[in-house]
């Protein structure tokens, strides 16, 4: 309250300013080809309280509550009131000061203030100037609220949508570690002779995990060379039982989500098959300066889940891909009785999440 009234405190020195500005023009205008100064500055002094109160009801009362809530009959039903009131005034005056300023001698009144019409326009264009300014002016804070306002949402869905991206990470995090760790785990019961160079990939992985793994963004090449490490890592793991080719075409250094691609490669070990016993996994990966392209083909076996492309993993990544890339990505899944097909487009957009 204290504030509010603070405020309005601070615009009085700038509206009595305004007013001996007006107050001055009608001395000016008035005082056209006349040496009655006494009752111009009487007649410009009487004017002024007309011209301030039809002012203020324009720009406080008839303007904000009528015109821009778009209540146009009530607008134009008190503006005629405005008008008609001031109008009587106005006529008042110019008859007060042929009676009592000019002893009902017109000759003796200044030439302008004779002229009724004149009068009112000259006050009318003050009333108008004034009031159109205040216009501008609500148009011109409303703009800023609605921009604030704006941001403020802005700001409110990003803080969302960077707690949801962080959500889903962390939930991505522990699984994958989970996933990797069983496999050093089994390599170690059977002291195996490759269990050093598991450990040895294992902690690059380890490594990109922990540090990239908060970033909104890495770089493309850093992913190709996780995918790289992981599917090494897999490929000791599998040994002769898995046939792996890894293509890539990386054209620029685009940054993309850390880990974007590794849900839909876990499942294509783990849920993958073949009925010869070997499993055939073919990953491509094409970057280019607009578009993301990937494609991910895995053989399937007779006791293959068949809705092993609904696991937490993979839900977690269609949900990392509406929430950073909405409207621009496409993602699409084919399985036969043999195959399982992953096709993942991105359109690149303003690399800022």
């Amino acid at each position: 309250m204290l504030a509010q009234l603070l405020r309005r405190f601070k615009y009085i020195p700038y509206h009595i300013i305004l007013w001996v500005l007006v107050w001055l023009f009608y001395v000016y205008f008035f005082s056209y080809n006349t040496e009655n100064q006494s009752f111009v500055f009487w007649f410009s002094s009487s004017l002024l309280p007309v011209t301030i109160a039809a002012t203020y009801t324009f720009s406080y009362e008839i303007i904000p509550n009528y015109l821009l809530k778009q209540k146009y009959a009530l607008c134009a039903l008190y503006s005629l009131y405005t008008m008609i009131g001031s109008l009587f005034l106005i006529m008042l005056i110019v008859f007060f000061g042929f009676m009592i300023k000019a002893y009902f001698n017109v000759e003796t009144m200044p030439l302008l203030t004779r002229n009724f019409v004149f009068v009112l326009i000259l006050v009318y264009l003050v009333v108008g100037v004034v009031s159109f300014i205040n216009l501008l002016k609500h148009h011109y804070n409303t703009r800023n609220q609605n921009k604030i306002l704006q941001n403020k949402i802005l700001e409110g869905k990003l803080l969302l949508k960077q707690r949801e991206l962080h959500y889903l990470k962390q939930q991505i995090h522990p699984h994958f570690l989970f996933n990797i760790l069983n496999t050093v785990y089994a390599f170690a019961l059977k002291k195996s002779e490759e269990t050093p160079a598991l450990v040895l990939k294992l902690s690059n992985l380890l490594d990109y995990v922990l540090h990239q793994i908060e970033k909104p963004l890495v770089s493309i090449y850093d992913e190709v060379t996780y995918i790289e490490s992981y599917i090494g890592l897999e490929s000791i793991r599998f040994k002769d039982t898995v046939r792996l080719r890894f293509e890539k075409e990386i054209e620029t250094d685009k940054q993309v989500p850390p880990m974007l691609f590794m849900a839909y490669i876990e499942n294509a070990f783990k849920h993958g098959g073949g009925r010869d016993g070997i499993l055939d996994i073919f990953i491509k990966l094409r970057s280019t300066s607009t578009l993301l392209l990937f494609t991910i083909e895995n053989t399937v076996g007779n006791t293959s889940e068949e809705k092993s492309n609904h696991g937490i993993g993979l839900q977690n990544s269609r949900k990392r891909l509406e929430t950073v890339y909405p409207d621009s990505f496409e993602l699409s899944t084919k399985r036969t009785d043999a195959q399982f097909l992953l096709n993942l487009s991105i359109m690149y957009k303003d690399e800022k999440i």
